[in-house]
């Protein structure tokens, strides 16, 4: 089968649109439609429905859309392997990892790696779904469990802990609660029970909302609570890495924790070699040990 056609084929079925796939591969609008003509009748089908809005891939054209994305990220991962043989590390390096890790950990940690190689390109991915890195939908991932795809290179980073912080300005206008009863009294902020979230905050939240709760303000990720809590507006359940950027919060009720967890990262098997990945690996090693230093020399442990 031609892969020039198959190359353009994805193309349209990607953008939705003949005229965004001809501006993206520097064609006309009239050559992209007549590629995917030829396609059609040699493959004696349809691809695509059209209306007006744009096009709609048919059942076999979402049978071929799926083998062209396996082999466009294949193509990629060869493409990935081949740079990385090379002396230097630069080029794009796809991350992913939580909403909460990423936004208050990973991110405002970057420039370092950045002043080491800047160079390298990283396209950050923050969401709660676990992305396949053997279909490289990214290279590499830091998250909240072990990972269970196969074919992994996977290192366990450190352990995170949930625990309840406030703000001064709370605490020196509402006071500090001392037993579960007195933090009843108090508004609780929190991950939504029913949002993406690791099992040990979900049981810890669940065990603190069955103590009568006077009043309780629920977000769908970690960053939403902290901006919540540092605004004064309650006492919140945070995962304990964000002490050490924010040392003005307070921990409360210290005999209260979620159980441990872990965090590992992960990368494919067939990225072994990466030099990105290695020097990602590597400032991330770094920054954990930093990190561990800095807990202990602030009591944290």
């Amino acid at each position: 089968m031609d892969w020039d056609k198959l190359r353009i084929f994805h193309a349209v079925a990607d953008a939705g649109s003949l005229t965004h796939a001809g501006d993206a591969l520097h064609l006309s609008q009239s050559a992209v439609s007549r590629q995917i003509r030829a396609l059609e009748e040699s493959l004696n089908t349809t691809l695509f429905h059209r209306h007006a809005r744009g096009l709609i891939l048919t059942e076999q054209g979402e049978l071929l859309f799926d083998a062209t994305s396996a082999m466009v990220k294949r193509i990629d991962a060869a493409t990935a392997r081949i740079h990385d043989s090379e002396e230097e590390v630069f080029g794009e390096l796809r991350v992913t990892t939580t909403t909460g890790f990423g936004s208050l950990w990973l991110a405002p940690r970057l420039q370092k790696l950045y002043d080491k190689h800047p160079e390298l390109n990283i396209d950050l991915m923050l969401e709660e779904r676990v992305l396949d890195l053997p279909m490289r939908e990214a290279d590499v991932a830091i998250r909240m469990k072990e990972p269970s795809q196969a074919d992994l290179i996977r290192k366990r980073l450190m352990s995170v802990r949930m625990r309840l912080y406030a703000a001064p300005g709370y605490l020196d206008r509402f006071g500090t609660p001392h037993t579960l009863d007195e933090l009843a009294t108090h508004r609780l902020i929190c991950q939504n029970p029913r949002s993406a979230q690791v099992t040990a905050g979900l049981q810890l939240v669940q065990t603190l909302l069955t103590h009568d709760i006077h009043g309780t303000l629920t977000v769908n990720n970690y960053f939403g609570v902290l901006q919540a809590v540092i605004s004064n507006l309650g006492i919140g359940v945070l995962p304990d890495y964000i002490i050490e950027d924010f040392p003005s919060v307070v921990r409360v009720l210290p005999e209260i924790e979620s159980n441990e967890v872990p965090v590992f990262l992960a990368y494919p098997e067939e990225l072994r070699q990466s030099k990105r990945i290695a020097a990602f690996r590597d400032f991330v090693q770094e920054e954990i040990v930093a990190h561990r230093t800095s807990r202990k020399l602030m009591g944290a442990e």
